[in-house]
């Protein structure tokens, strides 16, 4: 009996060494947490205890200090006061909440850009961006990142072993604003930067092709970052590209430097983490890749969309938080947290809404149902002064009222009791679900270089991608948003929405995923360039054409007001954004034809056989997405795959066992539920902003 009690004391020893710093601080068997952003540093410190109390009490987990405090930390050159932090720190251990600890980096305190204006970011303009704001400070300034690696030792040491402080946020939203740096630092790194990827500067000629109009250059001095402030037409499209891409290796090279640091001092249960804009310049997730996870901002009523329905602008749309969800859980250590979201009327959009009420709670909700280990809300309190004095927390002006946010908060807060109680670590995705994943296959380098060079008005790369995504969602179709690190055998279908930029070895591993079985679904203007956006010396689009079935194509576009046709099944479509125009070659199905235009009777979908698997070529984008719905559910019928019918703005995902569906409409929708599930949350008529989770005692699970 001894000798099993201490086998048994070893085993649990082992699995508790083994477990990671993130799964610490978030328990698989917690499944989520709630947090949110408090300033000790806005408020009289007379108020620190009340309000972190009140967190508390609420049911909030953990707290984030400090992303905006470097005056605080450093008031002068050398001179550190970290007493106010500590006591900040003290009061959220008293009361049980756990800390996210921030560096400071995006606000350089007034006495460092006075004292060495250098280090600040400048426009195309010539314009210096002065202290002020934030986001201020060049990532390209080498001073500037000694300044940088100084603090942020400085605040590791006091508080790497912290026990209250779980983690650390490396800046906070790094992106400049989206404003590309044109200070003499970076135009200093960009020729590095080239020389180190081109070697000569005849290759970077080579590679650009400047030998048209003259733009020729004789060496590495003479080469600038790409403006359109200095040029009287577009830059040189390889030149943008490669700016997109040094931009986002300067950041990456910021954060990964500041993960370095923190690694140098904080325990081994600390992990590391920044928080991103999705989708944004100058941003790519997959290079950043020094820290234990990625976490994601999202703010989804803010004007700059209506949503679905009379109401939807209350709502924001789904793709804002299911894509994120999806690409996040698939970066750096295969899990996320979402590290702003709004809890309430902002203050900077287009114009500013309330939220329906039940919003804020269906977000959190679409965050657990992506997979999510925590939402951390922006903000607990509404300020006063300064910057953002519009924006609501969960707290309202009066230091101590619940926003009606924070009334949601607290709700999903018990909600969470009852769905910890039903969790069972055993739950494996059912094999009807498995069956139906889906890799989404994303790349920065096709958005930058097809933004950049759209062809015509009416494209829009990430509407085209959101499309399929949606799409895909309405047949409840789980959906790994990935990258080409990622392994393609695990997916029983794959789409590769736009894939302009290729070269052959992706080819050769599509080629070899279709032959083992796989279903790879492939869409307008993929393959036409190589990597660095040159064109190939072949027919468009030539090293997928064996690939797809293709003997030739063309693209066409038609104006606004010209609505072409496409024959599908008997069924016509409406097009007028892109159609790539195919002949396809002998063996290659034809799905659908076009039906007008002087290439009547071209093939606009083409399928084929390969192997054990199929290869789908869908050459026409259309507004309405219809055509392309009902061609990617026959791909999934031919495959003997069952698919569901959602309508957009309703969201059905699984996690852990549990089921959980969202209602992004401004209408009521009843969700289809078994009359043997358990429903532990809500019901199945859905009020706009509504949600429902429900578990399913047949579930025929995926091993």
């Amino acid at each position: 009996m001894k000798k099993s009690l201490l086998v048994l004391a070893l085993l649990f020893s082992l699995a508790s060494f083994s477990q990671s710093p993130v799964d610490k601080s978030f328990p698989p068997e917690e499944l989520f947490a709630l947090g949110s952003y408090y300033y000790p540093e806005q408020w009289d410190s007379s108020q620190w205890e009340r309000d972190l109390k009140k967190m508390s009490e609420m049911g909030i987990k953990f707290t984030h200090f400090a992303e905006f405090a470097w005056a605080m930390m450093e008031p002068e050159e050398g001179k550190y006061d970290f007493e106010w932090l500590d006591r900040a720190v003290s009061l959220a251990e008293k009361y049980g909440l756990k800390v996210i600890m921030c560096t400071p980096t995006p606000t350089p305190p007034a006495w460092l850009s006075k004292k060495y204006p250098d280090i600040l970011i400048q426009r195309d303009n010539g314009v210096s961006i002065q202290h002020g704001r934030r986001q201020h400070a060049s990532w390209s300034s080498d001073r500037y990142r000694r300044y940088v690696e100084n603090i942020v030792s400085r605040l590791a040491m006091r508080y790497g072993n912290h026990p209250a402080v779980i983690g650390w946020q490396i800046d906070n939203e790094p992106g400049h604003y989206g404003v590309v740096d044109y200070s003499e630092n970076a135009q200093l790194k960009f020729r590095v930067w080239l020389q180190k990827k081109y070697g000569t500067i005849d290759k970077l000629n080579d590679t650009w092709g400047t030998s048209f109009w003259s733009e020729t250059y004789q060496n590495f001095d003479q080469v600038r970052l790409p403006s359109q402030q200095e040029v009287p037409d577009k830059p040189n499209p390889h030149a943008m590209l490669d700016l997109n891409r040094f931009m986002v290796d300067e950041l990456a090279g910021f954060v990964n430097m500041q993960a370095d640091i923190l690694r140098q001092h904080i325990n081994k249960d600390q992990w590391i983490t920044t928080n991103l804009i999705p989708v944004f310049n100058p941003v790519d997730p997959v290079r950043i890749d020094h820290t234990d996870f990625l976490t994601y901002t999202r703010y989804l009523v803010t004007g700059h969309n209506q949503g679905i329905g009379s109401q939807g602008f209350r709502m924001g749309i789904p793709e804002d938080l299911g894509f994120s969800n999806d690409q996040f859980r698939n970066r750096v250590g295969k899990t996320f947290g979402v590290m702003e979201l709004q809890p309430g009327q902002v203050n900077w959009g287009v114009y500013n809404p309330q939220p329906l009420p039940g919003a804020v709670r269906m977000w959190v909700y679409h965050v657990f149902a992506g997979g999510g280990k925590f939402v951390c809300n922006y903000r607990f309190r509404q300020p006063l002064k300064g910057s953002e004095q519009y924006h609501y927390g969960m707290i309202m002006t009066d230091g101590v009222t619940l926003s009606p946010g924070g009334e949601e908060y607290v709700r999903i807060t018990q909600e969470m009791k009852k769905l910890r109680a039903a969790y069972d670590k055993k739950s494996r995705m059912p094999r009807q679900l498995a069956s139906r994943r889906i890799g989404l296959l994303f790349d920065m380098n096709n958005y930058w270089e097809m933004e950049f060079q759209r062809q015509t008005d009416q494209w829009w790369t990430m509407p085209h991608i959101h499309k399929y995504y949606n799409l895909l969602k309405s047949f409840a179709a789980p959906v790994d948003v990935i990258s080409e690190k990622e392994d393609f055998s695990g997916y029983p279908f794959l789409i590769a929405p736009a894939y302009q930029l290729l070269d052959n070895n992706l080819v050769e591993r599509w080629t070899e995923y279709v032959k083992n079985g796989g279903r790879l679904i492939l869409t307008c203007r993929t393959g036409q360039k190589d990597r660095n956006a040159k064109l190939w010396e072949a027919p468009l689009a030539a090293p997928i054409h064996q690939l797809a079935g293709i003997n030739s194509l063309y693209y066409d576009h038609l104006p606004h007001s010209l609505y072409g046709k496409v024959d599908f099944g008997g069924e016509e479509y409406a097009w007028n954004n892109w159609a790539d125009v195919l002949t396809p070659s002998a063996g290659t199905d034809v799905w659908a034809v076009y039906a007008d235009q002087f290439y009547k009777g071209a093939a606009s979908v083409i399928h084929r056989r390969l192997g054990k698997g199929t290869v789908t070529y869908i050459g026409t984008d259309t507004d309405d997405g219809k055509l392309e719905k009902e061609v990617v559910r026959r791909v999934y019928t031919e495959a003997g795959v069952p698919t569901e019918d959602l309508p957009y703005g309703v969201v059905k995902e699984w996690r852990d066992g549990f089921y959980i569906a969202l209602n992004y409409t401004s209408d009521i929708q009843e969700i289809a539920i078994p009359d043997e599930a358990e429903i532990l949350i809500g019901s199945a008529r859905l009020e706009p902003a509504g949600i429902v989770v429900w578990k399913e005692k047949s579930d025929d699970r995926h091993k």
